[in-house]
């Protein structure tokens, strides 16, 4: 049987104590923002502890929640019974979604191209789910903007970082892995979280989708 989780059983109990607090300093609103206008059959690569579910709007016939984390995913699904459309919580790997070819109507990832191992094998695998025309819609911490805190970030990424942080790398271009994997870009906002420039804390979200068919009408 193929592997379907990965184990950061400290980081999993660490982020399980903080994420509420980001939370409240202000990326629940941003994930509202993420999530506003869905609709129809969705999977949500990487749910973490669950913290999306909360924000789905009622349009949302149906949400897949792919966790590898055990820890997190045990957590992922006591917050779906609370959640405000039905979601299942699954296990599984961004390479290796549990879903068939154009199933879903939007995808969504919330800080996880950061921390897959191969973020473009994960993007050519939910572009694979997704029905063509259909969303990604990405909440993802990013690249800084300035040569100074690259630099730092590289050096982060190449020693402590991702170790401490379940495998997270602070500066990755998502949003040009988005669109090298064949998405296109319909929106992208920056932000900072918190209000400071540091390594950790440029911010992309915005809203991708896989080219209809061609030939589609």
């Amino acid at each position: 049987m193929p592997e379907t989780q990965v184990n950061h059983p400290i980081f999993a109990r660490c982020y399980a104590r903080v994420s509420p607090v980001v939370e409240r300093h202000g990326l629940a609103a941003r994930r509202q923002t993420l999530l506003a206008g869905l609709s129809g059959q969705v999977i949500e690569v990487g749910a973490g502890n669950g913290l999306t579910f909360a924000h789905y709007p009622p349009t949302v016939a149906r949400v897949l929640a792919v966790e590898p984390e055990p820890r997190l995913r045990r957590l992922a699904r006591a917050a779906a019974r609370a959640a405000p459309v039905p979601v299942e919580v699954v296990g599984g790997l961004a390479d290796r979604l549990p879903g068939g070819d154009r199933t879903f109507d939007a995808a969504v990832v919330s800080m996880v191209l950061c921390s897959v191992p191969d973020p473009d094998s994960a993007l050519r695998e939910i572009r694979r789910v997704l029905k063509p025309g259909g969303q990604l819609r990405f909440l993802e911490h990013v690249r800084a903007d300035s040569a100074g805190l690259v630099r730092v970030q590289r050096l982060l990424d190449a020693t402590v970082w991702p170790r401490l942080a379940g495998g997270c790398h602070t500066g990755r271009d998502s949003a040009a892995a988005i669109e090298r994997a064949g998405f296109v870009m319909e929106r992208l906002e920056r932000f900072l979280l918190p209000e400071v420039r540091t390594p950790v804390s440029f911010f992309i979200v915005g809203v991708a989708s896989r080219p209809p068919a061609a030939g589609a009408r």
